[in-house]
């Protein structure tokens, strides 16, 4: 079994955090790093976010999460503890999802980073990345929502 964790960098939407962690659970994600402006299913006070906890549904509670001010010391750290890095965005050197490596076995210990629903993912951090994953697109429109993309990710490496 695949041994996964999330990085979520600087995404803006309590409600995409919020989806994110309900697929999350869904999918047995070990754990959730939210760095920048990634919001957390709680206020400074430690209470819950009233919009982030209906759509998450408690997921909350049931998935590890941790607030991370640095992410490329982050990177660094799970490099370290031999996690594969791969960053999911549009690049010229990305590569579909579905192919990261034809062996899943091989991918025990595995980090996807999602990046802000406008800007993606840094050129930095896309360069600390094992490989970069896209989901090919037909249509006209370029991108998709940042939680339905983590979702078709997800569930397409821990079930391919």
């Amino acid at each position: 079994m695949i041994c996964m964790v999330i990085i979520l960098d600087n995404i803006r939407s309590v409600h995409n955090v919020g989806s994110i962690f309900r697929t999350a659970d869904a999918a047995g994600v070990e754990k959730i790093y939210l760095c920048g402006i990634t919001p957390e299913p709680v206020d400074r006070f430690g209470r819950p976010l009233e919009q982030f906890v209906k759509v998450s549904l408690g997921a909350e509670k049931t998935v590890e999460w941790q607030k991370i001010k640095v992410i490329s010391k982050l990177i660094d750290k799970l490099k370290k503890e031999n996690y594969k890095i791969f960053a999911v965005e549009q690049s010229k050197k990305s590569i579909p999802f579905y192919t990261p490596n034809p062996k899943p076995h091989t991918l025990k210990k595995t980090t996807l980073v999602f990046g802000n629903e406008v800007k993606g993912i840094s050129p930095a951090i896309l360069k600390k990345a094992d490989k970069i994953l896209e989901i090919p697109m037909s249509g006209r429109k370029e991108s998709l929502n940042v939680a339905v993309a983590f979702g078709i990710v997800v569930f397409g490496i821990l079930y391919k």
